[in-house]
C-alpha cells in the first residue's frame, strides 16, 4: 500500500530552536532552525526539497533497481544523480547497500540546500541526525531493552559541526539490519558515511560480546569520528565521543 503524502505536522518552540515537522511518502524529517533565522516558508521549501531528492532516487531506480535491493556495495550508472553517487560511495567504504545510507542522505542534503552554512539546524530524520550547531547539544541515546537505554547522551560541541550522527539497530525499528546490537551509533562529518557504516557495524554484532570487536571495525574507516556500540549490557566506545547521563 502506498503512503500517503503529508505535510508538516508539528510546529513548535523548543528551547532556542522552532521544530517543525515534514514528511512525503517514507521519509519523514523532523527539522529544527534557530528561532532567529526561522521563517515560515522555510517549511513549504522543506517539503519540496523532500520531494525533489526522492523522486530522484526513484526516477534513478527505475533505470537501476539492484540500487534499492542490494545489501552489497554497488557500481552505479554514469548518469546517476548526485544524491545516489553520494549513497554509493558512503555505501562502497562501509561494504553494504546504498539504501543503507538513504536517511543519513536525506537529511544532508535538504539541510545543506534549506538553509545557508552558519545558520543552525537539525534534522532528524528516523533515528539519524544531520546538524551543524552553534551551541553544546545532548543527544539521547535509544538502545531498545537495554539497560543504557535513554541513560546516555552524546555531547556535541559547536566546533564539531557539521555532524552526522547515525544509528542502526538490529532490535528497533523497521531498517534492515543483520546484527542484534541495539544501538550501533557513529559519527562523521557526513550524515551520508554515517547512516551507512552505522549499518555495517550493527551487522556485525551477532552477541553482546562483539561490541567491542565492532568499535574497533569503525576505526578502520576513514571518516568516522566516533563509534559507540550497544548490545544488552555492553558498551564499546571510539574515537571523538563524549558520553554524559541523560537529563530527566
Amino acid at each position: 500500500m502506498p503512503y500517503e503524502e503529508r505535510t508538516y505536522r508539528k510546529f513548535f518552540s523548543k528551547q532556542d530552536m522552532i521544530h517543525f515537522e515534514v514528511a512525503y511518502k517514507e521519509t519523514d524529517l523532523d527539522i529544527g532552525i534557530s528561532k532567529k533565522d526561522f521563517k515560515p516558508e522555510l517549511i513549504k521549501k522543506a517539503k519540496s526539497l523532500i520531494v525533489y531528492y526522492r523522486q530522484q532516487l526513484e526516477d534513478y531506480i527505475k533505470k537501476d533497481p539492484v540500487f534499492a535491493r542490494t545489501l552489497e556495495p554497488h557500481n552505479i550508472l554514469l548518469d546517476a544523480p548526485p544524491i545516489a553517487k553520494e549513497m554509493a560511495k558512503a555505501a562502497k567504504q562501509a561494504g553494504v547497500g546504498p539504501m543503507a545510507a538513504v536517511a543519513g542522505a536525506m537529511a544532508q542534503f535538504v539541510a545543506n540546500d534549506l538553509v545557508d552554512s552558519e545558520i543552525e539546524i537539525i534534522i532528524e530524520n528516523g533515528g539519524d541526525i544531520y546538524m551543524n550547531t552553534h551551541r553544546t547539544r545532548h543527544i539521547g541515546i535509544f538502545a531498545g531493552e537495554s539497560p543504557f537505554s535513554n541513560k546516555i547522551a552524546l555531547k556535541i560541541e559547536p566546533s564539531d559541526s557539521p555532524l552526522g550522527i547515525c544509528t542502526s539497530s538490529g532490535n528497533v525499528g523497521p531498517s534492515i539490519s543483520l546484527g542484534k546490537a541495539d544501538a550501533s551509533v557513529i559519527l562523521s562529518k557526513s550524515a551520508i558515511l554515517a547512516d551507512a557504516v552505522a549499518t555495517a557495524i550493527g551487522n556485525y554484532v551477532k552477541v553482546p560480546s562483539d561490541v567491542e570487536k565492532a568499535a574497533e571495525l569503525a576505526t578502520k574507516i576513514p571518516g568516522i569520528k566516533g563509534a559507540i556500540i550497544i548490545a544488552g549490557d555492553k558498551l564499546a566506545a571510539w574515537g571523538e565521543v563524549e558520553l554524559v547521563d541523560c537529563k530527566p
